[in-house]
């Protein structure tokens, strides 16, 4: 988080206000289909800000990944960490709030590991990827806010066959079983800034406004504790 003072004048030229914008960096994590991207989406419109998203239109490995796993793996996750690394760069500069559609750790403590362990990615690959990912977490800080959104299996692969993306129609339940679990033991050790919790089983915050206006109340009050 960062300070902006923002000075205006009267037209004598005599100093009349002060005005303090916090800049935050809020960031949206959770597991495939969990609702990160709509989150994201209304989130920015409701309070105003800058919304980053994944990058899965223009990825060049997302299809084949899904089509061969083992022989894309380690592409794929270089080119996700590259990718978010760039955008955490580019939040430094900005002066407003950013709101970010996953965060760079959730490749390096739950994607990653999980094809390694899953075979999908060789040890050399998965050694390689993880001291990269150490010399630019050196360079970076967490978010503010990590808004997680804990989901079951079932409403998982609801959500995803409900939004019909092509290269995920391939994507096993055990799959997302072992990504749930790397999320879960990921946040249960969560230590990068502020956190909220939220269950999305339970909750439809796209269609219902009641809804939604849960999970703002909820930001609100960790927003006002950041200050």
């Amino acid at each position: 988080m960062k300070l902006i003072f923002l000075f205006s004048f009267k037209k004598s030229g005599y100093f009349a206000e002060t005005i303090i914008r916090y800049i935050m960096h809020i960031a949206i994590a959770g597991n495939i289909g969990a609702g990160k991207t709509s989150l994201t989406e209304l989130l920015a419109k409701h309070y105003q800000w800058e919304s980053h998203f994944e990058d899965v239109i223009d990825n060049p490995y997302l299809d084949d990944f899904y089509t061969q796993m083992e022989r894309w793996s380690f592409n794929l996750q270089i080119y996700f960490l590259r990718s978010r690394f760039s955008q955490l760069l580019r939040f430094k500069e900005k002066d407003t709030t950013v709101v970010q559609d996953r965060t760079i750790y959730e490749d390096a403590y739950i994607f990653a590991p999980n094809l390694h362990a899953m075979g999908l990615m060789n040890l050399r690959d998965f050694n390689n990827y993880k001291e990269l990912f150490e010399l630019m977490e050196s360079l970076i800080q967490g978010p503010d806010l990590m808004i997680y959104l804990r989901s079951s299996i079932p409403n998982l692969v609801s959500k995803i066959h409900k939004r019909g993306r092509v290269y995920e129609n391939s994507i096993s339940i055990d799959y997302l079983s072992r990504l749930n679990e790397r999320y879960e033991a990921w946040i249960s050790t969560y230590d990068k800034g502020k956190l909220i919790i939220v269950d999305v089983d339970d909750l439809d915050f796209v269609e219902s406004k009641e809804d939604f206006g849960k999970i703002v109340s909820q930001i609100d009050r960790e927003i006002h504790g950041l200050f």
